[in-house]
């Protein structure tokens, strides 16, 4: 499904923390080379009502660019003459050892430098960004810093979630303890996904299920549930609640569907229809009470998340 397969400024309007929140997203795509995703994110912003013409400019002329320079990235990539994912990937990935080595040999304090930004600063570009460059570093210190800092500071859970991918890509091995919210977790660094391909499968079926009643019923509440679900996800990695929802039955899946279609759809239009989206997905009366604390779970994460900062 294309949920950008709609009239250009369509009836949506993002709140200014909402578009500072694609404005970041739209950065990290750029500074990662994913430049089809980056593609896709401006036109949908294109779509949005309520914003400065100059953001407009901006966002065609970025997007025109992006288009010329990558056209492949704007085919798909299964156009002619278009490099495949693993080479793409690869190709990426030794620039990144390449360039995070160079400045290494500039300057030998450079490893901590990034670990004191990951560590003082809050979650945004630069701490993502200098967690992918710490990725590309030789040195078990590094690994003992990441570890030691997880399991004594408190820090928010996707930044958490974020530095556990980068102990992975390191090739550290061994669990984690570590506090998640209100309880404690134990997490193997080994099994951290470090794609969406990765996570077990109920996770994108939940998605799956809003993908159906989004396309009839409203179809470009797919982007932002995508993208919620994607940040909620990593956020309760490893915790009760996600156990749970990989052991519960695939009436389980259909209430976390509810849910975050009802979150994501009260946000975009500011009302209220939870009987007309539990008649959607299926969620009688007495699954109500589960309905209602996956809601209340959303809620509580986005009223802490990149998404309400």
């Amino acid at each position: 499904m294309n949920q950008f397969n709609s009239p250009a400024k369509e009836n949506i309007v993002l709140f200014p923390k909402t578009l500072d929140y694609y404005q970041i997203q739209l950065t990290v795509m750029l500074e990662s080379e994913r430049y089809g995703e980056a593609m896709e994110l401006l036109r949908f912003l294109l779509q949005c009502q309520g914003q400065e013409e100059r953001h407009y400019e901006e966002w065609q002329s970025l997007l025109d660019w992006l288009e010329a320079a990558f056209p492949y990235a704007a085919q798909g990539s299964d156009a002619d003459g278009a490099p495949s994912a693993e080479e793409q990937d690869l190709k990426e990935e030794d620039m990144a050892r390449i360039l995070a080595k160079s400045k290494l040999e500039e300057d030998a304090d450079y490893p901590d430098k990034l670990l004191k930004r990951v560590m003082n600063e809050p979650l945004s570009e630069a701490t993502v960004l200098a967690l992918e460059q710490l990725s590309y570093l030789e040195g078990s210190h590094v690994d003992e810093a990441l570890t030691g800092w997880l399991q004594q500071a408190e820090v928010h859970p996707l930044l958490q979630f974020r530095t556990l991918q980068t102990l992975r890509r390191r090739g550290a091995q061994g669990a984690v303890r570590l506090s998640r919210g209100h309880e404690a977790a134990e997490v193997e660094i080994e099994a951290v996904p470090l794609q969406n391909d990765e996570f077990p499968a109920q996770v994108s079926q939940v998605l799956e299920r809003v993908a159906e009643q989004a396309e009839v019923h409203e179809p470009t509440l797919y982007y932002f549930a995508q993208e919620l679900w994607g940040q909620f996800i990593m956020s309760i990695y490893g915790t009760k609640e996600y156990r749970k929802l990989l052991d519960g039955e695939y009436s389980l899946l259909d209430i976390w569907a509810g849910a975050l279609h009802q979150m994501v759809s009260e946000s975009l239009n500011g009302n209220r229809k939870e009987e007309e989206t539990r008649s959607m997905y299926g969620i009688t009366d007495s699954m109500r009470f589960q309905f209602e604390g996956a809601y209340r779970s959303l809620k509580g994460f986005v009223k802490t998340s990149l998404l309400d900062k």
